[in-house]
């Protein structure tokens, strides 16, 4: 496929270099992209007829073609490194969807726009889900004001020259430090956010009601089928949920399913009629609800779900059971009971 499309590059290269062809050259350059996507496992000799084809008819491009072309190939798992650096060097505006999503940027790319990109670039780089170590220390060198030396010695005239030459690279170490710190900190707590919301889906329509019907019915047996089923977990979690009477399990289950919040309240007026008593303007699953902050209630109820999916403890099983294998030592003593019970039975027929 891409042979055919060298071709017809190579065919139109004088009439895409008029400035009436600007449509045109867009056409092109979405087909050129969609037939590299169409390659699963891309050879080294596709991708580099790829390269050399991209990269003149992205720059003749329009920019809403760009946009489009970088973000189809930020889900693309192979890009060449010429082609992933000449993205990710465009405006923010066409490159931030391929900075943020992109697989396919090799570090040293990364580390190469952070350096050389402005703020906006090491911004959206940020944003990805995974960092390596030189990513995050680039990230750290571009926080890092230029001539910070200088300026952390700014106003001190008065020490000794020495004493500006041992202090200030210690100051301007500290600080990197913790620039780097705070960069891997926000990296796990972004990371452990989103695996928090796959853990959770916001609830359907159905399920939602679902849940308002079984509750309104006080079929709890279904209420708790379905409040597993919505959170993807086991019927046993969603029993524990529903037992406890203070309604709070359940406020919190529901609000990080997104559940509605008039009918979050009259689902837990219904499981729970003391929440329905009348407190200042409103009642007490009112305030239960309003008290509760949605994002705590995700890492919460994400906290039940990844114990819940934890490995079961060990079965026991009965002596007796069906299933047990056999015991050749209880073998063994049945055989003699069995053969104790047949001599006691033959001397009692002797002696009778």
């Amino acid at each position: 496929m891409l042979c055919v499309l060298g071709y017809v590059v190579t065919n139109r290269f004088r009439e895409l270099e008029r400035p009436q062809t600007g449509r045109l050259k867009d056409v092109v350059l979405m087909a050129t992209v969609t037939g590299f996507e169409s390659l699963r496992i891309p050879s080294r000799s596709d991708m580099k007829q790829f390269a050399e084809l991209f990269e003149p008819l992205f720059l003749g491009s329009s920019n809403e073609a760009r946009r489009q072309a970088a973000a189809a190939l930020s889900q693309c798992p192979h890009v060449p490194e010429s082609v992933a650096l000449l993205i990710g060097s465009m405006p923010i505006s066409i490159a931030a969807a391929f900075l943020t999503r992109a697989r396919a940027i090799p570090d040293r790319v990364l580390v190469s726009i952070i350096r050389e990109q402005g703020p906006a670039h090491a911004r959206a780089i940020a944003r990805r889900e995974n960092l390596s170590p030189s990513a995050i220390d680039a990230l750290v060198e571009h926080h890092q004001p230029a001539h910070s030396e200088e300026r952390l010695d700014g106003g001190s005239d008065r020490r000794a020259p020495g004493a500006r030459q041992t202090q200030a690279p210690t100051a301007v170490a500290d600080r990197e430090e913790k620039l780097r710190a705070e960069i891997k900190a926000l990296a796990r707590v972004g990371t452990q956010e989103k695996s928090d919301r796959s853990l959770i889906q916001p609830i359907g329509e159905l399920h939602c009601a679902l849940l308002v019907r079984f509750a309104r019915n006080g079929e709890t047996a279904l209420f708790s089928t379905a409040l597993a089923d919505a959170l993807g977990t086991s019927r046993a979690l969603a029993d524990r949920i529903l037992l406890d009477v203070s309604g709070q399990q359940l406020a919190a289950a529901l609000a990080a399913l997104s559940f509605p919040a008039g009918e979050e309240t009259r689902v837990l007026e219904l499981l729970y009629p003391h929440l329905s008593e009348r407190i200042g303007g409103g009642n007490r699953a009112e305030a239960l609800i309003r008290n509760l902050d949605r994002q705590a209630s995700i890492e919460r109820v994400a906290s039940w779900l990844r114990a819940d999916a934890g490995p079961r403890p060990p079965r026991h099983e009965r002596l007796l059971a069906d299933n047990r294998a056999a015991d050749p030592r209880r073998q063994e003593s049945q055989s003699i009971a069995s053969q104790s019970k047949t001599a006691d039975a033959k001397r009692s027929f002797g002696r009778q």
